[in-house]
């Protein structure tokens, strides 16, 4: 038996912010998650980290995090390593973000999205993360694919 679900490349650290439940919404240029709303995504982790810092401001200036919790967030992300399909998650409602949301919203929006600058991207609440109980080796690709998870790899909150 397995879960035949599709699945989404995520690089680091933001692979670990999703399983870990702390980025709630993810940003893309285009819609790609739109037809996804209320279906389980599988979560991959790319081989290559995300350029940027952002992040690390948004988890400190706004979570209050401090370095040590910081630190032990970025372990977690790595402790299937990369290349893998890690977990699962949840996918909702797909928005286009545009230039007159106020501020203190955008705030956070930016927030859960572990993100700055989100206007004319399109965002998409994900909720319920939960890792696999070990991972499973697969090629990224650049969009959505299809993926077979085995039974014994599922989290027993996912065994339907």
């Amino acid at each position: 038996m397995s879960l035949e679900v599709a699945c989404l490349s995520f690089r680091q650290p933001y692979a670990a912010f999703v399983l870990n439940g702390i980025k709630t919404i993810e940003t893309r240029w285009r819609p790609l998650l739109a037809e996804m709303q209320n279906c389980t995504l599988a979560v991959h982790i790319a081989q290559k980290d995300w350029e940027g810092e952002d992040w690390r401001q948004i988890l400190t200036d706004r979570l209050g995090m401090n370095s040590v919790q910081i630190e032990k967030l970025l372990e977690s992300g790595e402790k299937f390593g990369r290349g893998v399909i890690a977990g699962l998650v949840d996918v909702g409602e797909t928005w286009f973000c545009s230039e007159d949301v106020a501020c203190e919203e955008m705030r956070e929006l930016e927030t859960a999205a572990c993100l700055n600058e989100l206007n004319q991207k399109y965002l998409t609440r994900l909720s319920n993360p939960r890792w696999l109980n070990e991972p499973m080796y697969s090629r990224g690709h650049k969009d959505v694919w299809t993926v077979h998870i085995p039974s014994h790899l599922l989290p027993s909150s996912s065994h339907q």
